[in-house]
């Protein structure tokens, strides 16, 4: 599910900001092209809820590389971009909506944190035991006289 999020993510960035923007999913060791950014799953969790049903919770940083001469003024222009387009992510065909969302700043790099909770269902597929017949003699009578 999380390669999924990631999929919604850069959708809606890609969708926000265009081709000028590089967006990286993997960490890259030299050879960044800013402006950029990077998206990186930190701690995800998963644990049954209640029967089948599973929560299932999966936090990203967004890392922005800003590129311009006031790269505080462009990081904060990012923040709100983020913000509204990071919000609702279509995910397998569905709305997920994103919470938690904040930003710090480490120099001159923005990290955009967002949260991604839902609730899965999961089938239960496993094949079902065929039908049984149980056929029983009972032999002697018992007097309940």
């Amino acid at each position: 599910m999380v390669n999924k999020i990631v999929d919604g993510i850069v959708q809606a960035i890609s969708a926000a900001y265009g081709e000028e923007y590089e967006i990286y999913t993997e960490n890259v060791e030299q050879g960044l092209t800013e402006p950029c950014f990077l998206i990186e799953c930190i701690n995800p969790s998963f644990e049954q809820f209640l029967g089948r049903r599973y929560h299932e919770k999966v936090p990203f940083c967004i890392h922005y590389f800003p590129n311009g001469p006031e790269k505080t003024a462009e990081c904060n222009t990012v923040f709100s971009v983020l913000t509204e387009c990071l919000e609702y992510i279509i995910v397998e065909g569905d709305m997920v909506r994103g919470t938690g969302m904040h930003a710090e700043k480490d120099g001159d790099v923005m990290h955009f944190m967002v949260d991604y909770d839902m609730f899965l269902i999961w089938s239960n597929d496993a094949e079902k035991m065929g039908d049984y017949t149980l056929e029983m003699e009972v032999s002697g009578e018992k007097d309940l006289n």
